[in-house]
């Protein structure tokens, strides 16, 4: 197993760590509200650019390397789509666990709301050339 393997396996033992699309407008608004909501400092960030993230993926769980959206690795498990963004906003601040009860709504039904704003999000929103780089008071938030 190579260092970049072993280094996310000791973070996701500590802290989640949710993986966004880092080109994306609407994916690194919703990591800054994220943070922004994060008060118990719980989250951990990378992008699904990172070589780190591809590498650990395609060890671990090949099937999901061609997800462009939101994954939340935990030591447990690998949540994607809805689930990840459920299960997230389940560990924010305020009224924003509240949105963990759409969980009882079937993942099939919840992903294709899901899917069909992923779909969209770069004409909604824009694409950037480059992943977000953090400003050095987020950088120990980041891969």
């Amino acid at each position: 197993m190579s260092n970049s393997f072993n280094n996310i396996e000791d973070i996701i033992q500590k802290n989640p760590l949710v993986l966004f699309d880092g080109v994306c407008n609407l994916c690194e608004s919703s990591v800054q509200f994220i943070i922004k909501n994060d008060s118990k400092n719980t989250f951990v960030f990378s992008t699904l650019q990172s070589k780190q993230v591809k590498e650990y993926l395609q060890q671990n769980k090949p099937n999901l390397k061609t997800i462009d959206s939101v994954l939340l690795v935990t030591p447990q498990k690998i949540y994607t789509k809805s689930s990840a963004a459920l299960t997230i906003a389940k560990q924010l601040n305020g009224i924003y666990p509240l949105l963990y009860l759409f969980y009882i709504i079937p993942k099939p039904i919840r992903d294709l709301v899901y899917d069909y704003i992923a779909k969209k999000r770069y004409a909604w929103y824009g694409k950037k050339e480059s992943c977000m780089i953090p400003t050095p008071e987020l950088k120990n938030k980041f891969l």
